[in-house]
Parts: structure tokens; C-alpha cells; sequence
């Protein structure tokens, strides 16, 4: 098994004033030729965004997008004619394809919205655009991974499903707990990234907002010193 810790203060920042961001991979005014991607996943962005503000209507096209709300909500609108609120709790993917444009606002005047951003490169382009979200009970399956997004062709239809061979687990661990995660599709890797708490994976410490990249793995082992809530990223690496 090979890992590579990379810790919360070597992610890249910047502060807006109605957003605070920081960034796992160059995304925007921060480049780090060492931090492009890990393999299909191109962006981990982790948002702060102020009552009252948010992004407004803008393009992609050709990547999967994750949204996780962590505190807060956001309001959503795109030019698929969906428009609604996520909260905590629940997970968004949209899929750009061909391209779509899209809004995403904080849901309140006054209180800040914390979210989590994945961008994935997908294996078929120019899809047709597509949108979906979804609601998993996470705090009440306590010391297990759910999987929220799987592949199309994968699916068991209690996740959300991507254009991309990759599987999305998030889960919230009891302290001094241990848990293990096997690799769904060899040769994929993990992106680890601990949203809240402090574990230990081969020997190396990880607290909160650290992360690690794995590769050339069956399965591994994750102590849980301290409370802890993981986002698991499983992805092709090429």
C-alpha cells in the first residue's frame, strides 16, 4: 500500500470576504503543479459562504459534480429548470455534460453555509445534462460507510449514481473504534478526507480537514481515536 498524507495547511486559500475557500487541488487563483488531481478527482473545494451570498449563474461542461453541505443550505437553480434547497444530510450530483449553467446560493440571509465541492472527470462526455439529489440518514448508521454516489452501471439504486467509475462513502465513527475499507474496482485509489475528528492509517495521524491518498491497495485499516465523520473517494487513478 502506498499513502501520501497531505495535511489541512498545505491546502491552497483564498478569502473573498463572502467566501472562504480552500482548495485540495489548483482550482481558481491557486496552481500548485503538485496538486493537480488524484487520478479522476480534480476538485475538492472547501466552502464557506456568507448569509445572503453565494455563486452566481455560471457554465460547466464535461465533469461530475458533487455538492455535500456540511452546515447551512444552498439554494440551487440551473438551466434544466431544477430549482430547490439541500441541506445537511443530503448530497447533489449534477452531471455537466454537454453543458449546463447553474447558480448556487446561500439558503439564509444571515448564517454562514459550509459546503464540500467535488468535480470528478467523467468516462463518456457530451452527455445529455442531468441533475439529481438525495437524502441519507448517515447520523443514524453510526460506525459504517454509506455509500452516496457509485457508478451508473454499479448502482443498487440507494445511491446517487455519476458518469465515472468511482464510489462515494461517507460515514460518521464512535472514538476508539476501528474500520476498514476494501477497493471496489482494483487499481482504483482512495482520496480520504476527514471532515471532523482525528484517526490513525498506517501508522500516520490524520486530524481534521487532513487528507490522505492511497493506492496500490486490497483494503485498509482505520483506527478512530476521536469522534470522527470520513468522506471516502474511490476513483480511477488513469
Amino acid at each position: 500500500m502506498t499513502t501520501q498524507l497531505f495535511t489541512s495547511n498545505t491546502r491552497g486559500t483564498a478569502d473573498f470576504g463572502w467566501l472562504k475557500a480552500n482548495f485540495s487541488f489548483s482550482f481558481g487563483n491557486y496552481f500548485n503543479p503538485e496538486r493537480q488531481q488524484f487520478g479522476m478527482l480534480r476538485v475538492l473545494n472547501d466552502d464557506t459562504i456568507a448569509g445572503g451570498t453565494g455563486f452566481g449563474t455560471h457554465a460547466h461542461a464535461n465533469m461530475e459534480i458533487i455538492t455535500i453541505p456540511l452546515e447551512g443550505g444552498l439554494k440551487h437553480r440551473d438551466s434544466m429548470g431544477n430549482e430547490g434547497i439541500i441541506g445537511f444530510g443530503e448530497v447533489q450530483v449534477m452531471s455537466a455534460g454537454s453543458g449546463v449553467e447553474h447558480s448556487e446560493m446561500n439558503a439564509s440571509q444571515k448564517e454562514e453555509a459550509k459546503t464540500l465541492q467535488l468535480w470528478v472527470f467523467p468516462d463518456t462526455e457530451n452527455v445529455t445534462p442531468r441533475y439529481d439529489q438525495k437524502s441519507f440518514d448517515i447520523e443514524n448508521q453510526i460506525n459504517t460507510f454509506v455509500n452516496i454516489v457509485s457508478p451508473k452501471d454499479q448502482n443498487d439504486g440507494n445511491a446517487l449514481w455519476v458518469y465515472q467509475k468511482t464510489f462515494f462513502h461517507l460515514g460518521i465513527f464512535d472514538s476508539d473504534t476501528n474500520s476498514a475499507y476494501t477497493v471496489r474496482i482494483p487499481e482504483n485509489g482512495v482520496y480520504l478526507f476527514l471532515i471532523e475528528g482525528e484517526i490513525e492509517i498506517d501508522t500516520q495521524v490524520l486530524k481534521a480537514r487532513d487528507a490522505m491518498g492511497i493506492t496500490n491497495f486490497e483494503n485498509f485499516k482505520i483506527k478512530i481515536i476521536s469522534k470522527s465523520k470520513i468522506l471516502l473517494v474511490e476513483v480511477p487513478m488513469k
